[in-house]
């Protein structure tokens, strides 16, 4: 009966801010601004270079919008990637303990980072970025307590 109550819950699924991703490809975008200026005023080959900083800049974009977080009461669920896909679970009884950070730029936007430290072998650290700010943390710590409670995990110190 627990197992079935913990099921009917429905899965958060949340996907980094668009202005997040805008804030990480910034530095490639000013970078490739200033090639094309160079290669304006002083060697036009730097067009080229200006190009292929602006692609990596729209590739970086578009990975990072593809990131999408999903909590369900057992497990955490990470998705990414573009050409090649990667999909890492992680079951909630093993989250220990709940980091939120929330530098300068991400208070401005109302976004958090959110890192989660496991007993995981192959994910001891879970990285959610650029996630809008809310009561998260409670939400996974409650599903937390209840994922031991279900599996009959007990912490000894």
């Amino acid at each position: 009966m627990e197992h079935q109550e913990l099921n009917e819950q429905p899965a958060i699924v949340i996907k980094p801010a668009t202005i997040f991703a805008f804030i990480k490809i910034l530095p490639l975008t000013l970078a490739a601004t200033g090639f094309l200026f160079l290669a304006w005023w002083i060697f036009p080959g730097l067009i080229w270079l200006s190009m292929a900083i602006m692609l990596f800049a729209f590739y970086r974009f578009i990975f990072i919008m593809n990131i999408i977080y999903m909590i369900t009461p057992e497990i955490i669920r990470i998705r990414r990637g573009i050409f090649f896909k990667r999909t890492d679970t992680v079951e909630l009884y093993r989250v220990k303990d709940y980091i939120l950070t929330q530098p300068f730029i991400l208070q401005l936007f109302k976004l958090m980072d959110l890192t989660l430290k496991t007993t995981d072998p192959e994910n001891p650290v879970i990285w959610l970025r650029g996630i809008p700010l809310s009561d998260l943390v409670d939400t996974i710590r409650d599903h937390v307590q209840e994922a031991r409670q279900h599996n009959r995990i007990y912490e000894m110190n």
